[in-house]
């Protein structure tokens, strides 16, 4: 990257003496590659839909503890037994708690306690005769149709209402070519992410729309890190182009910016392993946003906000001229 001379020994100052790394040299590539993954994400969600979890389509949720280990095959072979159509069995905290979710009967909302209370006798009674007498119903739940349709509806409420209020949000603390920026990297992140789950059948509940909110967070604040040194190397750096002073802003919080995603990563693949099935789909999700907000980052928000044409004299506060400073001085 070409700067000027005279900017020289102030570049170097302010980047410590390490080497300014060029980010926009491959800006278009990387941009272009993100626009067509975001299409893409439409595509296969107009196309694939999303696997809908219960959360959304209703259903009734039963978790029990078991006193010896049992085979999940032999419980869910005996729920098809009794009647029960794709029953999901699986262990949640250690091998002697199990969560049964079985799908909507087409039940009416109003009639969920007395479904309760029928389907909590029948699987008592199902488990104690054919898997473990000692076996105790810790939770029963019943989510109608009507229920998990609203549950859908503001979740997306919830993402389309955050995005809004980031846009809002940078917009007054930086600068609406920031603003901008950012909101298209946050929706870039939030729809290949979707796209993802998609693509992979992933079950959609309420977990996911969790982990969709703290990609919207935790990429949100990696650009805010950017841009306020962008902000700051604007005012410091004066005849520097804004292209060079974006790499400069880039590499110097591209250290912070691996050891927090870094660290971050750690988290979520401890998760992801150790977490048991409850948690798999929350720390996939976040793994996979995580990636992408550090990429849109630099690629998205910072580059696009360039093209924008964003410059120094966006940051400079106003001049004020005091009152009579145009009028000639009188010599007595």
């Amino acid at each position: 990257m070409i700067i000027n001379k005279k900017e020289n020994h102030d570049v170097r100052e302010l980047n410590h003496g390490r080497r300014v790394l060029d980010f926009l040299k491959f800006g278009f590539v990387a941009f272009v590659i993100s626009m067509l993954l975001v299409v893409a994400s439409f595509v296969v969600i107009f196309v694939k839909g999303f696997n809908l979890g219960q959360d959304f389509t209703g259903g009734t949720t039963v978790e029990l503890t078991v006193t010896k280990n049992v085979n999940l095959d032999d419980i869910r072979n005996s729920l098809r037994d009794a009647g029960y159509h794709e029953p999901i069995v699986q262990y949640y905290g250690s091998s002697k708690d199990i969560i049964i979710r079985l799908p909507s009967a087409k039940q009416e909302d109003n009639t969920s306690s007395a479904i309760d209370n029928a389907l909590g006798t029948k699987i008592s009674n199902l488990i104690h005769k054919d898997i473990d007498a000692d076996a105790q119903i810790k939770r029963i739940e019943f989510v109608g149709p009507t229920v998990g349709a609203e549950l859908a509806q503001d979740g997306i409420l919830a993402i389309c209402a955050a995005l809004v209020c980031i846009l809002i949000y940078i917009a007054f603390r930086f600068e609406w070519r920031f603003g901008t920026g950012a909101v298209v990297a946050l929706a870039h992140d939030v729809v290949i992410t979707a796209g993802y789950l998609s693509l992979f059948q992933r079950e959609l509940d309420l977990t996911i729309i969790a982990a969709m909110l703290s990609i919207i967070g935790y990429s949100l604040n990696d650009t805010i890190v950017v841009f306020d040194r962008i902000r700051e190397n604007f005012r410091k750096i004066r005849r520097a182009e804004p292209y060079d002073v974006i790499n400069i802003s880039l590499t110097q919080t591209l250290h912070r910016t691996l050891m927090t995603s870094g660290t971050t990563l750690v988290v979520v693949i401890i998760l992801y392993i150790f977490g048991g099935s409850m948690l798999k789909g929350f720390s996939e999700t976040l793994g996979v946003g995580i990636v992408l907000g550090t990429i849109s980052s630099i690629y998205v928000a910072a580059y696009m906000s360039l093209k924008l044409g964003v410059k120094r004299e966006h940051f400079m506060p106003p001049k004020i001229e005091a009152e009579g400073a145009d009028q000639p001085s009188i010599l007595r």
